[in-house]
Formats: C-alpha cells, structure tokens, sequence
C-alpha cells in the first residue's frame, strides 16, 4: 500500500490542474450587468448545455468527483 501513497500527490497535481482549467474554459454570464437585470435574452431564461459546453461540464464534475476521492483515500491509507 505504500507505493500507492507515494503517486496519489502527483495525480491531485495532475487532477486540479485539470480542475482549474475546467473551471476557467467554461463560459460564464455572471457578469455585473446581468446581476442588475440587464443583458441579453439569452442569459436572462433558462439554458440547456449542448455540444462541447455540456461535454466540459460533465468532464469538470467528474474530475471534482475524482480529485475529492483521491483526497479522501489519501487521509484513509
């Protein structure tokens, strides 16, 4: 068990790289105007993702999902 211990760091390097650039690749309409009611139609209703916008989505999910267990198997061995 101690070999695995010893690459768990490197792959949470390698994973909230990944993370982070998850995060800051997907679009955002959260600016300030839109807070205040302005903006386009678009960002005012409701939005469905499609095409590579849900496709980043879901890889961000899944890898906050595999960062979280790579910590949390970290603080058990």
């Amino acid at each position: 068990m101690s070999g695995i211990t010893a690459y768990i760091p490197y792959v949470q390097i390698i994973l909230s790289i990944l993370l982070m650039g998850g995060i800051l690749i997907q679009q955002t309409e959260a600016g300030l105007g839109t807070a205040f009611g302005g903006g386009d139609g678009f960002s005012s209703g409701h939005h469905t993702k499609r095409g590579s916008e849900r496709t980043i989505f879901i890889g961000t999910i899944i890898i906050a999902i595999l960062f979280a267990a790579t910590s949390f198997s970290l603080l058990l061995l």
